[in-house]
C-alpha cells in the first residue's frame, strides 16, 4: 500500500494547509499554534484511517450511522447551549465538547455509499427506491435543523441528494421535488424558520450585516495584487470579525488581492476536478464512486457558500472554507475523508481496474 500511495491527492491538499498556516499566523500566533496541533491530529487520524481495511468493514457503516443519529438526538435532549443554539455535547470527565452534526456529513456519505453498493441503480432509481434512500438523508437533516443549525442541515441535504443525482435517479422525480421545494419554501420561511435565520436572509437581501460590510471592504481594498501585512488594516486593526475562520477568504484577498483569490479558487477547481474525474471512471464500484463524488461535492458546496457569503452573494451561515479556515473539527473531518479516498485508491484491484495514478 505504501508503494501505491496516491501522491497526487496529497500534493493537491498541501497547498491549502500551507496557505492556511501563513494566514492564521499573521492574524494570531496563538491561533497558529492551535492550528499546528489541529493539523498534527488531522494527519494522525489520516494515517490511522488509511490503515483500516475499509472494504472489509463495510458492515460497520450502518452501526456508525445510527450511533451518530443517537448523538444528534442526545444533542436535543442533553446538549449544551452556546450563543443561543443547542448543537454540542459535553464529554464527561474530559471537559471537551463535540458537535455531532459536523461528523454527520461524513457518516451520511459512508451510509449512502454502503446502501448504493448493496442496492445499485438499474440503471436509475425509481420512486420507491428513491424514498428509501431519502429517509437516511432527511432524518439527520431534520435533527440538525432542529438544533437549530439550518446551514449545516441544508449542506447535509444538498450533499445527500447531490450524490443521488450523480449516481442516477429518474429525472421525473427531480422535477417533482423542485416544484415541491419552491411551493414549500414560503411556508417554511413564515412558520418554521427562526427569527435570527430570517434576519440573516433579510440582511442578505436588503442591508448587509456588520460582518459582511467589513468583509466587502477588506476584499475591495485588496485590489489586484493585495497589500502588505501592515497595510491590511481591516484585519490587523480587528475591523474584520472572525478573520481566521468564517471570513478568512476576505483576509486572503486583502493580503493577496484578486490574483490571490483567483489562485485559491483555481486550487479548489483542480482538486474537485481530480476527484470527479476518478468518480467518473468508476462503473460498478458504487461505494468508491459515492465517496469520491461526495467529497468533491462537499468541497464545492463548502467553498462556494463560504466565498459567496463573504461578498454578500449568500446569507451568512457559519460555513468554514475547507482546509483554509482555522478550526479542528472541519479539518479533521476532511482528513478522515481524504484518508478513505486514499485507502480506496491504493487497493491493487482498484488501480488495475480503473487505471488511477
Amino acid at each position: 500500500m505504501r508503494k501505491k500511495f496516491n501522491l497526487t491527492l496529497l500534493f493537491l491538499i498541501l497547498p491549502f494547509i500551507f496557505i492556511s498556516l501563513f494566514l492564521v499566523n499573521e492574524i494570531s500566533h496563538r491561533l497558529f499554534i492551535k492550528e499546528l496541533i489541529y493539523i498534527g491530529i488531522g494527519f494522525l487520524v489520516f494515517i490511522i484511517t488509511y490503515l483500516i481495511p475499509i472494504r472489509k468493514l463495510l458492515w460497520l457503516v450502518p452501526i456508525i450511522y445510527w450511533i451518530n443519529i443517537v448523538l444528534l438526538i442526545l444533542v436535543d435532549t442533553v446538549g449544551i447551549r452556546i450563543l443561543g443554539a443547542q448543537r454540542w455535547l459535553k464529554i464527561p470527565f474530559l471537559n471537551i465538547t463535540i458537535q455531532p452534526s459536523e461528523f454527520m456529513k461524513t457518516t451520511l456519505l459512508l451510509m449512502l455509499g454502503y446502501l448504493i453498493y448493496k442496492y445499485p441503480p438499474r440503471p436509475y432509481y425509481n420512486f420507491k427506491e428513491f424514498l428509501k434512500l431519502s429517509f437516511y438523508i432527511i432524518l439527520p437533516f431534520v435533527l440538525i435543523a432542529k438544533e437549530p443549525d439550518l446551514g449545516t442541515a441544508l449542506i447535509t441535504l444538498i450533499i445527500g441528494f447531490g450524490v443521488l443525482f450523480i449516481v442516477g435517479v429518474d429525472k421525473k422525480i427531480w422535477i417533482s421535488l423542485s416544484i415541491g421545494a419552491v411551493l414549500f419554501a414560503p411556508v417554511y420561511y413564515k412558520y418554521i424558520m427562526k427569527d435570527y435565520q430570517k434576519q440573516r436572509i433579510e440582511n442578505f437581501l436588503n442591508k448587509p450585516s456588520y460582518h459582511v460590510k467589513q468583509s466587502i471592504i477588506a476584499i475591495g481594498s485588496g485590489g489586484l495584487t493585495g497589500k502588505s501585512k501592515e497595510e491590511a488594516t481591516q484585519t490587523q486593526l480587528k475591523f474584520l470579525p472572525i478573520a481566521s475562520s468564517d471570513f478568512i477568504f476576505a483576509y486572503l484577498v486583502e493580503r493577496f488581492g484578486f490574483l490571490g483569490a483567483l489562485g485559491v479558487i483555481l486550487l479548489y477547481f483542480v482538486l474537485i476536478y481530480y476527484l470527479m474525474s476518478i468518480a467518473n471512471k468508476l462503473k460498478e464500484d458504487y461505494f468508491a464512486k459515492v465517496m469520491f463524488a461526495g467529497v468533491a461535492l462537499m468541497l464545492f458546496v463548502y467553498s462556494y457558500i463560504n466565498i459567496s457569503m463573504t461578498m454578500n452573494l449568500a446569507p451568512v451561515v457559519g460555513v468554514p472554507l475547507p482546509l483554509l479556515s482555522h478550526g479542528g473539527t472541519s479539518f479533521i473531518n476532511f482528513m478522515i475523508l481524504f484518508a478513505i479516498l486514499e485507502n480506496l485508491i491504493t487497493k491493487k484491484e482498484f488501480i488495475h481496474t480503473y487505471g488511477v495514478k
